[in-house]
């Protein structure tokens, strides 16, 4: 696998950044993120004082560059800085910290902690169709995450958080944060993210009973009789071991998360199991095509309409 090398320009120089981010954004050229056209209904800006990378549309009239319209725009951080902890949050298997970031990119924590966050939501798809099918299996397996007590020198308990987990072998990973482990909940997940052609797998759960006749069919491993795997076919150890890395990550790198952001990182765990056959590169590359269509506000459009 290629190595990673920190001495390309996209890392450094702000301008090779732009463009890199250009031909991932625009592999047949400049769109307007507003009305959609392209080719010779858009100008390229070269005025003195324009900045590097504006684009005017012929239709709308209106300007642009390649961060309208996804997590970077209106952002003061140079997107060389961009490209960088892009590529970091990537590379790095078990997550990588914003203290950790901020003290790589010689920003402050505050700017670390926004770029993780903005990059989270580009690696969330929420139109990613469900998966298995016909003749593929399905693991689903539960756990809970959260900051360890003994890691607290006062005040109660961390709160543990539920994450619902579905992996297709040899395929891909589906991660949720749900309120409760109860039967109801989980189907709302397993029907909505699954398909029903599939073979089911859990453990022994009684939650499961009843979805599990959904499927083309539901096998299961009695954990609680040390039993965890079955004629080399009935297991949850594929869940089980995303679930090590997502805990090695809460626990080893970001020590706790909110819950109000939790999803986000499911997110960002999801999307580097889904690419673990691609070249760190690439997978850098992906997260940040993913930047695209996702603009964040402070407020929600409709409430600033009547604020």
């Amino acid at each position: 696998m290629p190595k990673l090398d920190l001495r390309n320009p996209i890392f450094h120089d702000d301008d090779a950044a732009r463009e890199h981010l250009e031909g991932l954004l625009w592999p047949d050229g400049p769109v307007c993120p507003r009305c959609g056209v392209m080719g010779d209904r858009i100008t390229k800006l070269q005025g003195k004082s324009t900045r590097p990378g504006v684009h005017k549309c012929k239709d709308c009239r209106k300007p642009f560059s390649v961060t309208v319209g996804t997590v970077m725009e209106r952002s003061h951080i140079p997107l060389s800085k961009w490209a960088l902890a892009a590529q970091l949050m990537s590379s790095s298997k078990k997550g990588m910290s914003a203290l950790q970031l901020h003290r790589m990119l010689g920003t402050n924590y505050e700017t670390a902690w926004f770029l993780f966050h903005r990059l989270r939501e580009a690696a969330s798809d929420p139109s990613s169709p469900p998966i298995g099918g016909e003749n593929k299996v399905i693991e689903a397996d539960e756990t809970f995450v959260g900051g360890k007590a003994k890691n607290k020198a006062f005040g109660p308990p961390p709160k543990k958080m539920a994450v619902f987990t579905l992996i297709e072998r040899d395929g891909e990973a589906r991660s949720r944060h749900v309120p409760d482990v109860t039967a109801k909940t989980l189907r709302e997940s397993l029907v909505t993210q699954a398909d029903r052609k599939s073979y089911l797998m859990t453990d022994e759960a009684p939650t499961y009973v009843k979805v599990g006749r959904e499927f083309a069919g539901h096998g299961s491993v009695n954990h609680s009789a040390d039993e965890y795997v079955r004629g080399g076919f009935w297991h949850t150890n594929t869940a089980e071991g995303y679930f090590a890395i997502l805990k090695r990550g809460v626990y080893g790198a970001f020590h706790s998360v909110s819950e109000a952001h939790l999803s986000r990182y499911l997110a960002e765990f999801d999307f580097r199991y889904n690419r673990r056959d691609m070249t760190d590169a690439e997978r850098a590359a992906d997260l940040l095509r993913g930047a695209k269509g996702k603009r964040l506000l402070y407020r929600r459009p409709d409430r600033a309409a009547h604020a």
